[in-house]
């Protein structure tokens, strides 16, 4: 596709009339796994600025995705905008003013510029809240353009210095200068004002090669710049360098440094202004662990801190508002918890945590310009969730939509936050899933380690450990060391570099879950996506009599590989120090030791992942195949890492109870 005709060809995309709900999975894919597998309803909302309309995006037919838009008076759903997600994806919908939206979209298309001849963009549109005047926001290249823009920009301030006005983030593209007198010659990101009905555009921070953040105050003013230098090999390197302005100057200072090394953050990482009392809150490391912070933006540089805990890292800023303006933080212990520093909000979350007993994560979502009326998301381990609409002057609560109706009906298992003790005394959390009306004993149980690894997991809803539990299956999962939110000790070098220890706790886990009685060890079995994939099959490389079935969802299985896949994009420098180099490489690659694994693998993986190619899957099961194992692999068409489709979810689902059941010797599924 020529790239002056992406903007053409994605106003086309965006164009097709909006398909029908989410249909049944094909036969004879079974009722749980069509329920279970099914996408969210409600993938994503917005508030208007007036409070009187919501829009929202859902998952319809296939992976597509649909805009909507419905009138808090009559609550009456408008179809507006609708996206196949082939190519194109309906990734979030934010109003500009009470009449327009401004749409982020996802892309995948083959261009052969890199690894596998796949590359993602985004782009913005606008388009009114009646589904007319839909426009490409994000600026356009041309023939004459140099290079391709792969990113469509973002919106860092939705007040832009005037009404209808928003200031998003643009990747200018040099252009050949023969034969023209106004080529552009700039090159970098920068930042541009524009209009969204109107689509004029001014720039307000010009372009910088070495520019990857920029952060506003709300109110149309960019006070935060971060610069990563490229190296001498066009990479880039592993140092942000943040600078700030005063309040009315246009002169950059210095804030401070950050560095991202084999994916540990050090140094302070600025996260939000507050224009109001001229700082900048962010993060930053406080004995070992990750700290909220704020610095005074008046000359001064004034360091306070704001929260720490002495267990576990400080993960998110609580926003709201046009503005985005911070009002707490939060973390998770065994649970999140929030912290507000908002009186008003603070008595609010507690008097809804009463109304809402049985929903105790309550998220403010959105809310309208003058912050009467709060758009929110509660639920829980045992309910997918649902939002509300809350006017403070009423003070009245009403339910706007159900998270996954699908699952209204079903009985949904509790996820117990555990602790078991791995091999050297450490204490591992974990969450188990028993099955609903299980003794807990002698039962066909899974391990499941999560993806990132620079993640963890936590007490919500999970639609993976939910189908198994509501299948018969018992399920742990391990926040193994190398997950994040325990802090750098407990990161170690990561769950690539320190895999020894990461999939040592792992397979611990599995032992733990034998010892307490819970898994009948002729069925136990693990389950992984990701990271979680490669954690599955590392784990029968380390120990190959524990777990008698593997499955994997698009895993990394060679290192080298994976470190190969990143070397035609600018962060590869960073890549590869996260993955290191030595003896671990091959040691701790699946596929270089494919010989050990005795237990029966199945494979999932999407033919356009850009987090994971599925090159990675075909090694493995090459590998497996050559030395004789049992191995399936199943591949998925133009779906990429998340494998966000319905029907593609619930035939893996079906297909995975399937082989379990055969691989562990269990009766058929009733």
């Amino acid at each position: 596709m020529n790239r002056y005709l992406l903007g053409t060809a994605l106003a086309v995309c965006l164009a097709t009339p909006l398909l029908p709900a989410v249909a049944a999975a094909p036969s004879p894919v079974s009722d749980a796994a069509t329920r279970f597998g099914a996408r969210e309803d409600i993938q994503q909302v917005s508030l208007s600025p007036s409070g009187t309309a919501i829009a929202y995006i859902a998952a319809i037919e296939g992976h597509g995705a649909g805009l909507f838009v419905v009138s808090v008076a009559d609550g009456v759903p408008k179809p507006i905008l609708a996206s196949s997600g082939n190519p194109d994806r309906l990734t979030a919908c934010k109003w500009s003013t009470d009449t327009r939206l401004i749409c982020g979209i996802y892309m995948i298309l083959d261009t052969g510029l890199t690894h596998g001849g796949f590359n993602g963009y985004t782009r913005l549109v606008a388009v009114d809240s009646d589904g007319k005047n839909l426009k490409v926001l994000s600026a356009r290249t041309n023939e004459r353009s140099l290079g391709a823009s792969f990113g469509g920009g973002d919106v860092i301030d939705w007040n832009g210095g005037a009404p209808g006005t928003v200031l998003v983030t643009r990747s200018y593209v040099p252009e050949a200068t023969t034969g023209s007198l106004i080529a552009e010659s700039r090159e970098g990101v920068g930042v541009d004002r524009i209009d969204t009905v109107s689509l004029r555009r001014a720039n307000v921070e010009p372009p910088n090669n070495d520019a990857v953040d920029y952060i506003s105050d709300g109110y149309g003013s960019v006070r935060i710049m971060g610069k990563r230098p490229k190296l001498n090999t066009g990479y880039n390197s592993d140092t942000i360098l943040y600078s700030y302005r005063k309040s009315g100057d246009r002169t950059w200072l210095p804030l401070g440094t950050l560095k991202t090394t084999g994916g540990v953050l050090s140094g302070f990482n600025p996260y939000a202004v507050d224009r109001d009392h001229n700082l900048v809150y962010g993060f930053d490391t406080k004995d070992g662990r990750r700290a909220l912070y704020t610095i005074a933006l008046d000359g001064s540089l004034t360091r306070t801190l704001v929260l720490d805990r002495p267990d576990v890292d400080i993960d998110d800023v609580i926003r709201i508002g046009r503005q985005n303006r911070v009002v707490g933080a939060s973390f998770v212990t065994d649970k999140r918890q929030s912290i507000f520093f908002d009186p008003d909000l603070k008595k609010l979350a507690a008097s809804l945590s009463r109304a809402l007993p049985g929903l105790p994560l309550v998220t403010f979502v959105d809310a309208s310009a003058d912050e009467s009326k709060l758009l929110l998301f509660a639920g829980s381990d045992v309910d997918p969730g649902h939002y509300y609409l809350y006017d403070k002057t009423t003070r009245h609560l009403a339910e706007a939509f159900p998270a996954r109706a699908a699952l209204a009906k079903t009985t949904l298992a509790a996820r117990t936050p555990i602790t078991f003790t791995a091999a050297d005394g450490t204490q591992i959390p974990a969450y188990l899933t028993l099955p609903p009306g299980s003794t807990g004993k002698n039962l066909p149980t899974i391990v499941m380690p999560h993806g990132g690894p620079e993640a963890r997991d936590e007490w919500n809803f999970d639609w993976l450990s939910q189908f198994f539990a509501n299948r018969g299956y018992a399920v742990l999962q391990p926040n193994y060391r190398g997950s994040t939110g325990y802090g750098i000790a407990w990161f170690k070098e990561n769950g690539f570099k320190s895999w020894r220890t990461a999939i040592g706790d792992v397979n611990d886990s599995g032992r733990w879950l034998i010892k307490q009685g819970i898994a009948d060890p002729a069925k136990l079995a693990i389950v992984g996506w990701s990271y979680g994939g490669y954690a599955a099959l590392q784990s029968a490389v380390l120990d190959p009599s524990l777990f008698k079935a593997i499955i994997a969802v698009a895993p990394v299985t060679d290192l080298e590989t994976l470190r190969q896949e990143r070397h035609d994009f600018t962060d590869f420098t960073e890549q590869d120090a996260r993955i290191g180099k030595g003896p671990h490489v091959r040691e701790g690659s699946p596929a270089q030791n494919a010989a050990r694994i005795t237990a029966p693998v199945l494979l999932f993986h999407g033919d356009r992942d850009q987090n994971v190619g599925i090159g990675e899957s075909r090694l493995m099961a090459g590998r497996l195949k050559a030395a004789g194992k049992s191995v399936e692999l199943v591949e998925f068409h133009a779906l990429d890492h998340q494998l966000d489709d319905s029907n593609v979810r619930a035939t893996m689902l079906d297909k995975a109870d399937g082989f379990l059941r055969t691989a562990l010797a269990l009766p058929p599924a009733k």
